[in-house]
């Protein structure tokens, strides 16, 4: 999606559109404040921002029997030991609590979790991005997948990330449609999106990125439907109200 806007792709249908790259928790904390007219969020977050901002259609990202994991370098009680996170907000920790109930959390920023863990200085983490394709490197184990606790409860993908915009815009309908047709040129160009797309990586090596995007990149992320709808509304135990 956002290849597609930076490469001139789209028809932005005269707004004026600026890029602000930045990690999911930070994103999630300027929602609370909303800093930005149109953002990405954790699904997790959206019940604290709801009052400032209503949900797209298009651009969310569901884990069809995957999701984030809770790795450690052992076999450990998860309701034991502490569990570092990658955010109060995150879908990733809000899921974790209802699969877990009462655990004892740290927050820490997610590109930070996986080392913690190997370091010792945790005994388990709960792991988003692509620390959930590469934990094994680092000779960690995944003692928990919350994308298949998520699917055995419910039957339905598991929501991570959404696309929210401002109650105050006038020209939602503009913004959405934007947003809907970058997804489908930059699906239609996965080649150049992903080029773009590495160079935010964080040094993980253009097969792991791919296979990364696919778990996902989909039909969904095109346009939720009433199936990912149905999962949001299961997730944030509210209907959530959308543009």
């Amino acid at each position: 999606m956002a290849w597609a806007i930076e490469a001139g792709q789209v028809d932005l249908r005269g707004l004026d559109v600026e890029l602000v790259p930045s990690d999911i928790q930070t994103l999630n904390e300027w929602a609370l404040d909303g800093r930005l007219e149109v953002t990405a969020l954790s699904a997790g977050a959206y019940p604290a921002v709801a009052g400032r901002y209503v949900l797209l259609p298009h651009g969310a990202s569901f884990g069809e029997g995957y999701g984030p994991i809770v790795v450690a370098r052992g076999d450990v009680d998860l309701h034991a030991v502490e569990i570092v996170t990658p955010g109060a907000l995150t879908t990733a920790k809000r899921v974790l609590e209802r699969a877990l109930g009462d655990v004892r959390t740290r927050d820490l920023p997610f590109d930070e979790v996986l080392d913690e863990v190997v370091s010792g200085r945790a005994e388990a983490g709960l792991l988003i991005h692509e620390g959930q394709l590469t934990y094994a490197d680092h000779g960690l184990r995944k003692l928990l997948d919350l994308g298949i606790w998520w699917r055995d409860e419910t039957g339905l993908p598991l929501p991570l990330g959404v696309v929210v915009a401002r109650r105050d815009l006038d020209r939602l309908a503009d913004v959405s449609a934007v947003v809907r047709e970058a997804i489908d040129v930059g699906l239609a160009h996965r080649d150049e999106a992903m080029r773009y797309a590495i160079e935010f990586g964080r040094g993980i090596d253009v097969t792991t990125a791919d296979e990364f995007v696919a778990m996902y990149v989909n039909d969904l992320t095109l346009d939720m439907g009433e199936r990912g709808r149905e999962a949001i509304a299961l997730l944030l135990d509210r209907e959530p109200e959308f543009a």
